[in-house]
This record gives C-alpha cells, sequence and structure tokens, in this order.
C-alpha cells in the first residue's frame, strides 16, 4: 500500500489529521459544536463510501441506499424501547438486518438494469419508509426517541462526545480500510470488470449477478452500521432518515466528492454538509444556493473533487 506524493494524496492526509485532531481543537477552543457537527459528517461520510462501494466501484446506481441508515438505526431503537441496551446485541442485530434486507432487495433488484434498477431501490426504499411510518408502538411518523445510547460493558461511554467521535472516525476509517481490501482484491476486481463489461465477464464464466450481490449486501451492512451510529448520535431515529431525499444526498455526496475514488465520498460528506450548515444559517433558502453550486462544481470538475485534484497533478 503506497502513497504517492500528490494533490489527491495530501488533501486526503491533510483531512485524516484534521480529523484526528479535531477534539484537541475542540477542547482548546470551546466550540462543542464543531465536534457536533463533525460526528454527523463521519457518520455520513461512512453511508457515503458504502454507497461508493456499489455506486462507483459496481455500477449500481441506487436511489434507496438511505434505507439502511434507518433500518440500522430502528435496530438500536427498537431494542433499546425493549429493554436491551446492549451493544453488543444491538449493533449485530442492526448489520444483521441491514445485510437481510440487502439481500432481498439485491436479489430482486439486480434482475433489472439501468433506470429501471434505480427505480425499484427507490420504491423498495419508500416500502420500508411507510412501514416505519405505520409502527404506532414505535413512534410512527413522529419518530422514535432512545433514551440511553449503546452500552458496551464500560469498555466505551457513548455519551462522552469525545470517546463517541473517535468511535465514529474508527469506524469510518476501518470501513474505508474494508472497502480498499475489497476493491483491490479478486473479487472486486471481478466486480469492476463487471461494471465495464459485463458481456466479457460472462463469457469467461463470471456470474456477474453473483459478484453484484455480494456487494450491494456488503454496502447495505456497511450503511447499517452508519444508522446505529446515527442514532446513538441523535438518541432519536424517525422515518424520515430513510425518505428518499436522503439516498439523493448521499448520491450527491458521493459524485461530489468523486465516485470511483476511494476518498472522494469522504471529501464529498464533508463540504455538503458544512457547506449546508453554513448557508442555512444566512438564509432558509439555502439549497437555492447550494443547488447552482453543485452544478458548477459537477459541470467544471468532472469526477468531482478528487477528479479536479488529479487533473493539478498532470498540469
Amino acid at each position: 500500500m503506497t502513497f504517492p506524493l500528490t494533490p489527491r494524496n495530501v488533501v486526503a492526509a491533510l483531512v485524516v489529521a484534521g480529523l484526528l485532531l479535531l477534539p484537541l481543537y475542540s477542547q482548546l477552543t470551546g466550540n462543542i459544536f464543531i465536534l457536533t457537527l463533525f460526528t454527523r459528517i463521519v457518520i455520513f461520510a461512512l453511508a457515503a463510501s458504502s454507497l461508493n462501494l456499489m455506486m462507483g466501484y459496481g455500477g449500481m446506481m441506487s436511489f434507496g441506499h438511505a434505507a439502511y441508515l434507518g433500518i440500522g438505526g430502528y435496530a438500536v431503537g427498537i431494542l433499546a424501547f425493549e429493554g436491551i441496551g446492549s451493544g453488543f446485541i444491538q449493533w449485530p442485530v442492526a448489520l444483521a438486518v441491514s445485510a437481510l434486507f440487502a439481500l432481498v432487495i439485491g436479489a430482486l433488484s439486480l434482475r433489472t438494469r439501468g433506470v429501471y434498477f434505480i427505480m425499484i431501490t427507490l420504491a423498495f426504499a419508500q416500502m420500508a419508509y411507510y412501514i416505519v411510518s405505520g409502527m404506532s408502538r414505535y413512534g410512527g411518523d413522529d419518530g422514535l426517541t432512545i433514551y440511553k445510547r449503546s452500552n458496551f460493558g464500560g469498555l466505551i461511554n457513548l455519551s462522552n462526545r469525545v470517546q463517541f467521535y473517535y468511535l465514529c472516525l474508527g469506524c469510518l476509517f476501518g470501513g474505508l480500510y474494508l472497502i480498499w481490501r475489497i476493491i483491490n482484491s479478486r473479487f472486486g476486481m471481478v466486480v469492476q470488470g463487471v461494471r465495464s463489461n459485463e458481456q466479457r465477464m460472462q463469457a469467461i464464466g463470471f456470474h456477474a449477478n453473483r459478484y453484484r450481490l455480494v456487494c450491494f449486501v456488503i454496502a447495505g451492512t456497511i450503511c447499517g452500521l452508519s444508522g446505529a451510529l446515527l442514532a446513538n448520535n441523535t438518541d432519536f431515529v424517525s422515518p424520515a432518515v430513510m425518505y428518499w431525499t436522503r439516498s439523493g444526498d448521499l448520491m450527491v455526496m458521493v459524485i461530489l466528492g468523486g465516485m470511483g475514488s476511494l476518498f472522494g465520498p469522504v471529501i464529498g460528506a464533508i463540504v455538503y454538509l458544512v457547506l449546508e450548515e453554513l448557508l442555512s444559517q444566512f438564509t432558509e433558502y439555502w439549497a437555492m444556493i447550494m443547488g447552482p453550486l453543485l452544478l458548477l462544481i459537477v459541470l467544471f470538475a468532472r469526477g468531482g473533487i478528487m477528479g479536479l485534484l488529479g487533473r493539478l497533478r498532470r498540469g
């Protein structure tokens, strides 16, 4: 694993260093809000990275990926509501339910291609949204309050802002390392080959849909972990986190940072959510400003921010 001195790697290294030192900056300045903001950013960066695995490397444009955020979050919330507060139970259940949902949805969705695949993933995500909206025992449309965060037997205190931030950051780095190992493995090479030329990969003996399905399930499971983190971060989970607009936000993060680049979704999540926070302080119509800005980046920075940095190297 080598890291040549390129603009992309320099920016990635600076971002990693900044994320690692952020709690120190927060304590020195007394700015608690920035730690809260970047905890949220790190969680969504993990979710966007999982989408990048299937969309950037696997060529599967899913418009229902936020469903796994809600599934992971509701797994934690429902178990907490029923009196099961152990994170050693809640989090594996969140991962298992997310993986199972992804397996079922992927097996059905991968029978289609192109815009039909996009629409069927959207349909299944909306179905999950309406199911949780109808669960009156667990808050329905109003959402479910989580009165106590996951308990890991004293190993880590999720109520401590700094400890929870570093847990989220560790999950992000662990997820990125897992994705890096996957895309550089023989399995990952096949997945990328199927994205580039499915017919050729089929002709030399690879069952394309099997590889796609495994990639789909891995991405959904990682996003389910993001959902468990998000539920603990907000002490609340609602159907809104599963709505199709949230899937659109994740797609924008991936495209903005650089689809098909390992660190691109992290950059995209930081830029998108920081801009959202800054612009919303000036006007409630911040989306009218954000839209053209994102459009300019997409038009003039092909390959996202990481693609732009790559072109700077080439001069």
